[in-house]
C-alpha cells in the first residue's frame, strides 16, 4: 500500500524550498486509520471510539528505510491499541503531524480493506507501509 502526498503538504514543501517559509515538523508523526479514504485534499473518515488512537512513529533514522527511487517504507511493526469495540472496515491510512487533529501529510488506500473488531489489534508489519513521492 503506497501513500501519496496531500496537496497542503505539497504546498508547504514548495513554500519551504522555494520561498524560505520554514516547514515545521514534530519529532513524532502519527499513523491514522480511515473507514472512508481521504484524498489529496484531505477529508475522509478517521476511525473513532473503541479505544482507537493514532499510532506514534518516530522520525528517527531507523524507523524508515533510507529513501530510494522516491520511496520509503517502515522498518518495524507499527501497532495500534487493541480495539475495545468495532472500528469498522479500515480502507486507508494517513501520516499525520499530531496525535489528534493536526495536518495530514501523506495518505494511501490499503491493498486489502480490513475489518477491525473488538479485541483486534491493527498493525502494519515492517515494509508494509510504503510512502512514495510522486
Amino acid at each position: 500500500m503506497a501513500g501519496s502526498k496531500t496537496t497542503a503538504f505539497s504546498n508547504n514543501l514548495l513554500n519551504d524550498l522555494l520561498r524560505g517559509v520554514a516547514l515545521s515538523l514534530p519529532g513524532t508523526l502519527y499513523v491514522a486509520l480511515f473507514t472512508v479514504a481521504p484524498t489529496d485534499a484531505g477529508g475522509g473518515t478517521e476511525v473513532t471510539g473503541g479505544s482507537y488512537a493514532r499510532a506514534a512513529v518516530s522520525r528517527a533514522g531507523g524507523t524508515w528505510d533510507a529513501a530510494s527511487g522516491g520511496a520509503t517504507a517502515n522498518t518495524s511493526t507499527i501497532s495500534f491499541t487493541t480495539a475495545s469495540a468495532s472500528w469498522g472496515t479500515v480502507v486507508a491510512f494517513a501520516i499525520m503531524d499530531a496525535s489528534s487533529g493536526g495536518n495530514m501529510l501523506y495518505w494511501g488506500d490499503l491493498t486489502t480493506p480490513k475489518a477491525i473488531g473488538s479485541g483486534d489489534t491493527a498493525q502494519f508489519a515492517a515494509g508494509e507501509l510504503d510512502i512514495t513521492e510522486t
